[in-house]
């Protein structure tokens, strides 16, 4: 059951409009108890809805993990699988940060890697930035990063051959 108050904030317009997410954005803020009920709408009918709802859970994972960490499974779901890149995209962004169990997180390591060839720029360029945080903890993901980023400076796309030396140079200062 979600809040009647969330579902109508997040309706409308079109995939690049956000309807009023900062409204719901705000009003979960201050009632944190909200996020089970925004994690609920991830899995609404309107796809629109459902992906304003990991929106804004993406984007709480990152002001306050606890509150998004016992709904973390989702974005390790369906979630992952789905056909549109505005969805994956903030499912990539997600996962780093979190805790994984075994099978966790090698759900979540396949995903990102899954995803670097995804042909949405920005799911491949934040799907590389996610691998590089999984392989500060686990070094034999390693070799698949440095492949993803020569792929990248080859591409003959600024945008990925940027990110592969923002992530370069991370990984060096680190």
């Amino acid at each position: 059951m979600t809040d009647a108050t969330l579902r109508p904030l997040l309706e409308g317009g079109d995939r690049r409009s956000i309807a009023r997410s900062d409204e719901v954005l705000e009003r979960v803020r201050a009632r944190p108890e909200l996020v089970g009920e925004l994690a609920a709408l991830t899995g609404d009918a309107d796809w629109l809805v459902a992906m304003r709802a990991v929106d804004l859970l993406e984007k709480f994972a990152h002001e306050h993990p606890d509150w998004v960490e016992p709904h973390k499974r989702l974005f390790i779901g369906p979630l992952a699988d789905s056909d549109k890149w505005e969805v994956r995209l903030q499912v990539v962004r997600a996962l780093p940060l979190f805790r994984w169990s075994g099978a966790e997180l090698r759900r979540a390591e396949e995903i990102v890697r899954r995803d670097i060839a995804h042909p949405q720029t920005f799911v491949r360029a934040w799907a590389a930035d996610s691998l590089a945080r999984f392989a500060e903890k686990n070094p034999a993901l390693l070799p698949d990063l440095e492949r993803c980023l020569a792929q990248f400076d080859a591409s003959g796309s600024k945008a990925l051959a940027t990110r592969a030396r923002e992530i370069r140079k991370r990984a060096s200062s680190e």
